[in-house]
């Protein structure tokens, strides 16, 4: 069974909690630990009149069952009085439910102007007043829910209740706006249009549906959306009899009816009136900037060719030919130079620590097997995206306020190099039809010279843009793979930093809404949110971790699909189930307990075999050459240079941070000679170091002091004699 939900400790005022509604919402309140300001004027349905006994009866009711509750007889019309009893009582205020209304219905043309201005006094103006009073104390706490009370009538119109209409349709328009200016603050603002038996509904509904519609049939909903567990913020719900239905705005997909360089005419509405009223495949704006997405489409169809686009024609006939221009459109090349600074910022952005030692390859220039992480191959290809460039797509009409980062793939060719200048080409590969929204594939190439090191595949969704008559299925598209129907094989958890978009946004991904809490907000989540692409990187570091044990030359490739933002500061647990070479996984925020990364996998390559108990292998390195050199080169003369050297040296050479070979140089026991494995008996000095920086070394262009200080080069034993190597490296090394 859930667990019950409990507001003790917080502190609500009910408007009009008298009777009906408002006494159904304070006594559920007071029942599961609130404490209720009971407001009621104490006048009939009509306003008129004034008294204590309403909200007397209900706050005696409430602290019969044992509960804590007060009652203020005030108008709404005084806002900062109704609050001023919440502080004055129980010192805070949390929750405001604005329900007191009355009713002084009239046929339009016989509304006075004290019948209109009473309405919007009590309605509209009555739950500014005690909403604003409440503001800033909400503010402060951050935290707090509201509840404005509309109509049917509001929504639909009524006969009979013009003046009521308007004033109920107004609340949903200044509720709409508080959820968005109160996100940031985690003040919730949501609307409800009820139906139920109350003094006011008396006049209006008939006698046999008024015991259906009992106001306890509504009061769950309201508790539900007041309680902080909650984050529905914005929307409009129709309740009553146990019903509970959320609405939304819906439009026709339009027409733009006019022409470049020619008059808009009503015989050109006329004309296109049949496509401006059709509702199949409606879009459902959420939003104001949404709202606005069809004119600023219409003026870009219009500056692009002078033509009339209506209802999307031109979109459905480009859709059926394959979007003539869009399809294998070639973005201009552009290159993407790194450092070890840039893969060092990536790490730490993607939650890299010094606190797990295995990770220093990541954060630490300076470790013998430094690497990238494998994942910081969508900072090499994001720059198609960043610049701008998805707008200068031809065919196809891109609103970049609009676009979704769906589903991602990276595939790794071979790991990435410590630092490098790539060329990336990106194409557009494909678009899917998804009936709400167009989904663009694009596939980004990144090459070293004319070496592809990895390729990219973003998903981009495109809101609103679908509906066209396009495919809904490409061939070309890395598909996401549902997880095994099983336990997860390993659980791995990491908590993200509250800081964490602010860092990892240096990687390039500058979009406001991962820092700005007022853009956030206009966005309508209520802080900024976590970078989809560093949760991405969070749980490819997860299964790195547990199944490759950060080896990065075991990365092949990474399929995900975005599902729930997550906030800085929440708990990433990423769950992971192993099915040969690959880790299928998802991700879930611990908080919330919402997966925010699904149907995700990593393909890993079978354990190398470039390792010290498997010396035929060793002919790959690089290194195999140099001591294969000093061995023939000591044929002739190493009894005299062990002479003058007198010690054994034992190598341990890397790659991709596994021992990929070891090499001995005996100049102690007998002639001098090289063997491949370990020193028979005991070495006197020890170095690991890379293939590579042993390269660098022997070749002169990397100080071996510098190497060893910097953590590239390690020695253990009598590291100083490696001071006599020098002479073994210059003379006898040569390639």
């Amino acid at each position: 069974m859930a667990e019950p939900l409990r507001f003790d400790g917080r502190v609500v005022l009910v408007t009009g909690a008298g009777g009906g509604l408002g006494r159904a919402y304070a006594l559920a309140f007071a029942e599961r630990g609130a404490s209720v300001v009971v407001n009621d004027l104490g006048g009939d349905f009509k306003g008129v009149g004034k008294g204590s006994s309403a909200a007397d009866k209900v706050v005696e009711e409430i602290r019969r069952k044992g509960g804590k509750a007060v009652a203020n007889y005030d108008s709404v019309e005084a806002g900062e009085k109704l609050v001023k009893t919440a502080l004055d009582a129980f010192g805070r205020i949390d929750i405001i439910i604005n329900n007191a209304g009355i009713l002084r219905d009239r046929s339009f043309g016989r509304i006075s102007d004290e019948d209109w201005d009473i309405i919007h006094r009590v309605h509209l103006r009555g739950s500014f007043l005690v909403t604003r009073a409440a503001w800033d104390h909400m503010k402060k706490q951050k935290f707090g829910r509201i509840i404005m009370t509309s109509s049917a009538s509001g929504i639909y119109g009524n006969f009979g209740q013009a003046n009521y209409s308007a004033a109920k349709l107004g609340l949903l328009g200044l509720s709409n706006t508080l959820a968005l200016e109160g996100s940031k603050s985690n003040i919730h603002c949501n609307t409800i249009a009820p139906t139920a038996g109350s003094r006011m509904t008396k006049s209006v509904l008939p006698e046999d549906l008024l015991d259906a519609l009992k106001p306890e049939y509504v009061a769950p909903l309201v508790l539900w959306l007041c309680h902080e567990k909650c984050e529905e913020n914005g929307s409009l719900f129709e309740v009553g009899a146990g019903w509970i239905g959320k609405l939304r705005w819906e439009r026709a997909l339009g027409a733009n009816v006019r022409q470049k360089n020619q008059p808009m005419t009503p015989e050109t509405v006329k004309a296109q009136w049949t496509k401006i009223c059709d509702f199949r495949n409606a879009s459902k704006p959420n939003r104001i900037q949404e709202s606005m997405s069809g004119m600023i489409n219409a003026l870009s169809e219009i500056d692009a060719d002078g033509g009339v686009s209506a209802n999307k024609t031109s979109q459905a006939a480009a859709a059926t030919s394959g979007y003539t221009g869009a399809i294998g459109y070639k973005f201009p090349p552009f290159y993407s130079s790194y450092s070890e600074l840039e893969a060092i910022m990536y790490a730490l952005g993607v939650g890299a620590s010094v606190k797990e030692p295995k990770d220093l390859k990541f954060i630490y220039e300076g470790s013998s097997d430094f690497s990238p992480l494998p994942t910081f191959g969508v900072i090499i290809a994001q720059k198609s995206l960043m610049s701008g460039g998805l707008a200068e797509i031809p065919g196809l009409s891109v609103n970049l306020a609009k676009v979704l980062h769906g589903e991602q793939y990276l595939e790794l060719k071979k790991p990435l190099p410590r630092s490098g200048k790539l060329k990336c080409e990106a194409v557009v590969a494909d678009i899917l039809d998804k009936g709400s929204g167009l989904v663009i594939l694009m596939d980004v190439y990144a090459y070293s010279d004319k070496e592809l090191i990895c390729y990219n595949q973003f998903s981009l969704f495109l809101v609103g843009a679908g509906g066209v008559g396009g495919k809904r299925t490409s061939d070309k598209a890395k598909d996401a793979v549902a997880i095994p129907k099983r336990p997860p094989d390993a659980v791995l958890v990491d908590t993200t930093s509250l800081n964490q978009a602010a860092l990892y946004r240096l990687s390039g991904d500058w979009n406001p809404l991962h820092i700005d809490p007022m853009f956030a907000g206009i966005a309508g989540f209520k802080q900024p949110i976590l970078h989809g692409l560093c949760t991405f990187g969070f749980s490819a570091r997860h299964v790195l971790q547990q199944f490759a044990d950060n080896d990065v030359t075991r990365f092949k490739a990474i399929k995900v699909r975005f599902a729930k933002p997550v906030y800085p500061g929440q708990t990433l647990q990423t769950e992971m189930w192993k099915e040969g070479n690959r880790i299928h996984f998802q991700t879930k925020s611990q908080e919330t307990g919402e997966i925010v990364i699904a149907n995700a996998y990593v393909d890993l390559v079978s354990t190398p075999g470039t390792v010290a108990q498997a010396p035929s292998e060793g002919g790959k390195l690089q290194s195999t050459l140099v001591f294969e050199e000093i061995s023939r080169r000591l044929k002739d003369v190493g009894r005299d240079v062990a002479k003058k050297v007198n010690a054994v040296f034992e190598w341990h050479i890397t790659k991709g941070g596994n021992t990929a070979a070891k090499w001995t140089i005996d100049l102690k026991n007998g002639p001098g000679k090289v063997y491949q494995g370990p020193a028979k008996g005991s070495a006197d000095t020890t170095f690991i170091l890379s293939d590579e920086d042993f390269m660098e070394v022997v070749q002169g262009r990397l100080d071996p002091q510098k190497a060893f200080f910097s953590g590239r080069l390690k020695a253990k034993g009598n590291i100083m004699l490696s001071q006599k190597l020098q002479m073994i490296l210059k003379d006898y090394a040569k390639l």
